[in-house]
């Protein structure tokens, strides 16, 4: 199948998913003028999700949905997780990435999940690494975040990017979970715990490389776990949720041990 054909169908299905059903949590669109240039500081949200736009110094305006759980206070810092989606049409596809796979899976993290839309093709390209990094560094000086209990995950395209951000960025975040993504960069430079979630059946990226990465990880001495799922295809993003769920326990355990 052509690439623009599977991308296609997977456009397709989010929205089959998501595009016409009400979420009793959405929160209202916010203006762009919201975040002025230069600024670092974002406007507070309440309990929910909300789509939102944060205005870079250099103008670049960065799309993003996020997640603020029932109860936040500025009183506890609370955990925050960096949420990179899949490929295809990338117009609200951080909130679909939200609302398919990690509200169902990491509600009980009482987590601030922020999801940001790519601005420039895959998450390791230059534009979108300093928009990512902007938003980051926007959502710790606005929110209470315990910067012990930082993860960053993704799905496919998403999950892709979570090796390269846990790789070349790994002072941000203290655990990865990356979800039917390739591993990329050295597995030597890598020393981030890492819970790597991948199907069998994948018929896009084929879990070899990242059993064969988890492995190498596992020879260094490091948190390195691998979940290996059956009977679903690349493109059934809900259908992983109960696989990242499985995830939770163990970055429990992850954020007791961080220095």
């Amino acid at each position: 199948m052509p690439r623009h054909a599977e991308r296609l169908l997977f456009a397709l299905a989010c929205m089959a998913l998501v595009g016409n059903t009400p979420d009793p949590m959405a929160g209202p669109i916010a203006s762009p003028t919201e975040v002025g240039a230069g600024q670092e500081q974002m406007t507070v949200h309440s309990p929910g999700i909300h789509n939102a736009v944060l205005r870079q110094g250099d103008g670049v305006m960065v799309p993003y949905a996020i997640w603020v759980p029932q109860g936040y206070s500025a009183g506890k810092p609370v955990p925050l997780v960096l949420a990179l989606h899949f490929g295809g049409e990338p117009h609200g596809a951080g909130r679909s990435m939200l609302q398919l796979l990690v509200r169902p899976a990491l509600g009980e993290l009482g987590a601030i999940v922020v999801a940001p839309d790519s601005i420039a093709g895959r998450w390791d390209s230059s534009q979108n690494e300093a928009a990512v990094s902007a938003l980051l560094s926007a959502v710790e000086h606005t929110y209470s975040i315990d910067p012990r209990r930082r993860v960053v995950m993704g799905f496919s395209m998403g999950g892709a990017g979570t090796w390269y951000w846990g790789e070349k960025h790994p002072e941000r975040f203290s655990a990865a979970i990356p979800i039917a993504g390739r591993p990329s960069g050295p597995a030597s430079s890598w020393r981030l715990p890492v819970f790597a979630i991948h199907s069998r059946d994948d018929q896009v990226v084929p879990i070899g490389p990242t059993v064969e990465r988890i492995a190498e990880l596992k020879a260094r001495g490091l948190n390195a776990q691998l979940l290996e799922v059956q009977g679903i295809s690349h493109y059934e993003t809900n259908r992983f949720a109960p696989s990242l769920q499985k995830a939770v326990p163990w970055l429990l355990e992850v954020w007791k041990t961080a220095p």
